[in-house]
């Protein structure tokens, strides 16, 4: 018997919202891709962790609003404002080749992108595609699992 989900929505505007996260190994990368993509860059609000946040606002020439560096709780502070709607994409350039002492925190991290269906990119040719995207230059019905039941349930 196939159970039928219920479903929300939040809207989205068409100034977005977006984390930009890079590993270590990574940073150059997402400096030059956000460099690459300033223009639309400057169109939506920018938040990143520590040191990556730093760096981006300095090529970049404009505010990024900066969490704490990954390791030391930036990832879950960025997974809070996902859990609490205020962030609307995620650009995450992470290191598949290194283990990192914060892993969980990552996990933790993709985890409420995908419970929260934040669009979720993870590397240069996603964030390439989500850039380019009409979606990203408009407002955005985003489909959401109706958690109600979950929450009230009994215990």
């Amino acid at each position: 018997m196939e159970k039928s989900n219920a479903y929300i929505t939040r809207q989205m505007s068409a100034r977005k919202r977006i984390a930009l996260i890079a590993h270590d190994h990574k940073k150059h990368d997402l400096i030059e891709w956000a460099v690459h993509n300033k223009e639309q860059l400057q169109k939506h609000q920018l938040f990143a962790t520590g040191t990556t946040g730093k760096m981006l606002e300095a090529a970049l020439d404009m505010h990024v609003t900066q969490f704490l560096s990954g390791p030391l709780g930036g990832d879950q502070q960025i997974g809070a404002k996902i859990a609490e709607g205020q962030i609307d994409a995620v650009v995450f350039f992470w290191d598949p080749m290194e283990a990192l002492p914060h892993d969980p925190d990552i996990k933790a991290l993709l985890r409420l992108a995908a419970t929260w269906n934040i669009p979720t990119a993870c590397n240069r040719a996603t964030a390439d595609f989500m850039m380019t995207s009409p979606l990203m230059r408009q407002e955005y019905e985003v489909l959401l699992t109706d958690y109600t039941n979950y929450l009230t349930r009994k215990l």
